[in-house]
Parts: C-alpha cells; sequence; structure tokens
C-alpha cells in the first residue's frame, strides 16, 4: 500500500492592518502550494475576510485583533498608536498562547507572520516579513526601531520585501547599516499580480485600501472629485463585504471591492492609477509598470515617507489628502514612475527552512 504523503501545514498569518499585509501573503500562499506546502490561514477581520474569498478551499482561523485605530487628523497618528498600546500587547500575548497550542495542534512545519508581532514559536522555524526595519515616528524613530528589531531577533528568519541594491523600492525603511543579528534575507518585491497586454479601458483608476477613518474620509473627498474628471473612472473602494457590489454613476463606474484576478485585470486596463502610497500598492504598480499619483495616509510616517521618497527622485507625484484637487493629475506626465525591478523569488530556496532532517 502506497505512504500517503506528509502535510506540511505552514501557518501564514498577516496583520490587519488595511490590506497590504493580506495581499502580499498571497503570493507566498499560491507558492507554498506549488510547492507542496498545505497553508494554514490566520488573521482577523478585513484581512481575513479576504483571504477566505481567495483561498477558499484552506484552512482559515483567527487571530486577536490589535484593534488599531486612527484619529481624524494626521497629526494625532502617534498618539493614537500609544494609546492603543495596551489593547495591542494584549492581542499579542493572546497570538502567543493560541499559536503555541496551533503548532501541536496542526502539527506545524514552519510559521509565516507579516508583522504580527506574537506569531512565533521556538519549536519549528518562524519568518517575519516586513519592509520596515526602521518604524519610522518622527523625533521618536529611534525608539520604535529599536524595538522592532527587538521583536524580529526573536525569528528564525526575516523576509524583506525588496532587493538590497542601489535601485529599491523601501529606501531607509528596509535597509540598515548594520544587521547582523537578525538573520536578513532580500526576498524581492512581492506582488500578486502579473503585467497583461490588454487596451486601456479607464482613463483613471481609483483605488482605495487603509483603516478607518481615514479610507472613508478619502473616499468622500474623491467622490466628489471624480465627478468633475473628463474620462472614463473606475472607483474601488476598498470595502471588503458579503457580496460585491457594482454602480455606475456618470462616468465613473464604483465598486465597493475587487477579487485579486478582477484588481490585476483592472489596473492592467487603466491609464492611470490614484491611491494611497502604501508599500504593497508600490510594489503592484512596480511589477505592472503603472503611472500613478499618491495620496499618503494623514498622520502615517512610513507612507509619506515613501511618497516624498519617490517624489524626489522624479518617479511619482503626491499631495497632502487635504491639499490634493483633480487638476494635479497633469502632473503624472512629469515623473517617469517606479523602476521596475526584475527579481524572481527563488522560493525553494526559502522553503528549505521547513524541511525536517
Amino acid at each position: 500500500m502506497p505512504e500517503l504523503p506528509i502535510q506540511k501545514n505552514i501557518l501564514v498569518a498577516p496583520l490587519n492592518w488595511g490590506l497590504g499585509h493580506a495581499t502580499r501573503c498571497i503570493p507566498i500562499i499560491r507558492a507554498l502550494e506549488a510547492n507542496g506546502y498545505t497553508p494554514i490561514l490566520a488573521s482577523d477581520g478585513a484581512a481575513l475576510q479576504l483571504l477566505k474569498r481567495e483561498f477558499p478551499k484552506l484552512l482559515a482561523l483567527e487571530l486577536p485583533s490589535y484593534q488599531i485605530e486612527y484619529p481624524r487628523e494626521g497629526k494625532h497618528f502617534k498618539w493614537k498608536m500609544l494609546q492603543n498600546l495596551p489593547k495591542m500587547m494584549e492581542a499579542v500575548s493572546g497570538e502567543k498562547k493560541i499559536v503555541k497550542q496551533w503548532v501541536k495542534q496542526y502539527n506545524l512545519w514552519g510559521i509565516i507572520s507579516d508583522n504580527r508581532l506574537g506569531v512565533v514559536s521556538k519549536k519549528v522555524p518562524s519568518v517575519f516579513i516586513t519592509h520596515q526595519l526602521n518604524v519610522l515616528t518622527g523625533n521618536t524613530t529611534w525608539l520604535t526601531g529599536k524595538l522592532h528589531r527587538m521583536i524580529i531577533e526573536k525569528f528564525t528568519e526575516c523576509w524583506i520585501p525588496d532587493v538590497d541594491d542601489f535601485i529599491n523600492l523601501s529606501g531607509k525603511l528596509g535597509h540598515l547599516k548594520d544587521a547582523d543579528d537578525l538573520h536578513l534575507k532580500y526576498i524581492g518585491p512581492l506582488s500578486r499580480f502579473e503585467p497583461m497586454a490588454l487596451p486601456a479601458k479607464y482613463d483613471l483608476m481609483v483605488m482605495l485600501s487603509g483603516p478607518e477613518p481615514q479610507r472613508g474620509m478619502l473616499q468622500e473627498q474623491l467622490e466628489r472629485e471624480v465627478m468633475q474628471f473628463d474620462g472614463k473612472v473606475v472607483f474601488v473602494k476598498g470595502v471588503m463585504e458579503a457580496e460585491q457590489k457594482k454602480i455606475q454613476l456618470g462616468n465613473v463606474t464604483y465598486y465597493n471591492f475587487m477579487t485579486s484576478s478582477e484588481l490585476e485585470k483592472t489596473v492592467n486596463e487603466s491609464k492611470l492609477v490614484l491611491c494611497r502610497s502604501g508599500y504593497t500598492t508600490v510594489m503592484d504598480l512596480a511589477k505592472l509598470g503603472k503611472k500613478a499619483f499618491f495620496i499618503p495616509t494623514p498622520g502615517q510616517y512610513e507612507q509619506e515617507y515613501l511618497a516624498r521618497k519617490f517624489k524626489k527622485e522624479g518617479l511619482v507625484p503626491y499631495a497632502k489628502q487635504e491639499h490634493f484637487r483633480l487638476e494635479k493629475l497633469t502632473e503624472v506626465d512629469l515623473y517617469k514612475g517606479l523602476p521596475h525591478i526584475p527579481e524572481k523569488i527563488h522560493w525553494k530556496n526559502l522553503f528549505c527552512l521547513f524541511e525536517r532532517e
């Protein structure tokens, strides 16, 4: 009687902070399946909903929520994060206990945590995914960066979705002068998308994401602006709901959300993308070679840094949320667009970490 293949279970757990952490885990989950592993999904809220929709046949488990809340005014961002810290640490403590149980219950061969601080185990190889070795928080960056690196040290390896080269996407966020203790691997940018040779269907694509209330505030602002746009617009609100809704108002087609395959096709069919400057979005646009205009989330230092970096390098223009007006989109033609980084991810080599002797 032939032996049944061993089930190599790998826990994949992205942070529920916007949808970026979950969406950049999609190519990892696909690669695990292609290489004979069985991914087990774990998150909370909209991130977990998205993964369940993308991979309905995989086991999906719920983790405690970090209960991340954004202020209505960007200048209060840091203090809001400090207020949330006790709830966040309680969730991290809860994660550790649950993961300890799951390692035995599901016979885990390994763990891949995208910025979930408590999803780690001493019993199995544990990977931390981040593009932020430096966590920017203004005059407290030295402290937040140091604390983040102390957490990374507890993991077997840290995978950075970028390249360790002069031309890169994350800049000082993902590159340190001295990082010998962190077991870093630059794996190349992660994107669930592939370029497609499709004719242009939309002149402008609005792609929203991120936590409330800032996502909703930008939606209200852009809904007013795009009504004056001279051309066809597709507007994806980035709200995960039970059913997809499509509404046509004049020249604008609204969707509450799109699946990965729908987004991939629509971005490829769009001449220009208006969106946040989150790192996952940056990786997707770079992969597809799409021109963009960025509106960073107010008070989120990481997005503000990336927007400034790309503007300074002559790649992508941006505007602060309160200063954005539709006519600013004409600036895009003056910029080169994001660099394409032709880096092939060597999944087999990365996944060797999870092989038992």
